[in-house]
């Protein structure tokens, strides 16, 4: 032990965790507006504990005095997709971003690990301004599925409780859920159209009740309470109506005619003044 500051140490590792998390997280919001469908689920990140720093130091020979360089995930993004078709996707915009540079990757979906590890990772160095000035960080990106993120969190809890150590039994039995998850991750990919298809319907569902009760509420302030009383009672019995037999269509009317009585009531209110 070198007696250092560790909470000094890793403040621009924690610094780059969440301006990454920001990033790809932006991202994925205006992916989302530009193609109504976003590669990236969700996003998390984490700073390694000082204690798994220095085990990996130790396993991997790494002196005290070169962790930054040495051990390359103390700073981890997760970025989760729900197809496998994605993830090579969202790495592709990551190689083209100007904000980092990827050093290197490893792809543990076409070779995947011994134990059925299937991850794609990505070495990035990422520029972050400290006090002192601009620091490079190293940070690790692993970009999976749903189902690889399950068995992988699994799997490191286990290894962890049996230092890395896992019995034979554990290991096969592991194995078969990696390939289990992998058969999930190829039924997915076959439906990968209808699912698309299937949750932009209830967003657009979802959007259309939003926009009907939001405009209903904006009725009150322009003092039209009859008006507004009477589209929430017509709302009420569609809502009902709906969870029986699903159809929009009836709501998309009503959206359309108090949009038209709000048109017509600016029109006039510009009119007066």
């Amino acid at each position: 032990m070198d007696g250092r500051d560790w909470g000094l140490f890793l403040l621009p590792y924690e610094q780059a965790v969440e301006e990454l998390k920001v990033k790809f997280k932006t991202m994925r919001a205006e992916l989302k507006k530009r193609e109504e469908y976003a590669p990236i689920e969700f996003v998390t990140g984490r700073v390694k504990r000082i204690s798994s720093i220095l085990e990996k130091a130790q396993r991997l020979s790494v002196p005290m005095d070169q962790l930054e360089t040495g051990i390359e995930d103390i700073a981890g993004i997760r970025i989760m997709c729900q197809f496998v078709e994605d993830i090579r996707r969202v790495a592709e915009y990551i190689r083209k971003r100007k904000d980092l540079k990827v050093l290197y990757e490893k792809d543990y979906i076409t070779n995947y690990k011994e134990s059925g590890y299937r991850s794609f990772h990505m070495i990035v160095e990422y520029p972050v301004q400290t006090a002192l000035g601009q620091k490079q960080v190293l940070a690790e990106i692993q970009i999976r599925t749903l189902a690889m993120n399950f068995w992988a969190t699994i799997e490191h809890s286990l290894s962890y409780k049996y230092k890395e150590s896992l019995p034979g039994e554990m290991r096969r039995r592991l194995q078969k859920a990696a390939e289990a998850a992998a058969v999930l991750d190829n039924e997915m990919s076959s439906i990968r159209e209808e699912i698309l298809e299937a949750q932009k319907k209830f967003e657009d569902d979802s959007n259309v009740t939003s926009r009907v009760l939001t405009l209903i509420h904006q009725l009150y302030f322009y003092h039209l309470v009859n008006e507004a009383m009477e589209f929430q009672e017509r709302f009420n019995r569609i809502w009902l109506n709906q969870n029986e037999n699903r159809d929009m269509e009836d709501m998309k009317e009503l959206l359309d005619d108090v949009q038209k009585l709000m048109k017509a009531y600016r029109k006039d209110d510009s009119q007066e003044d």
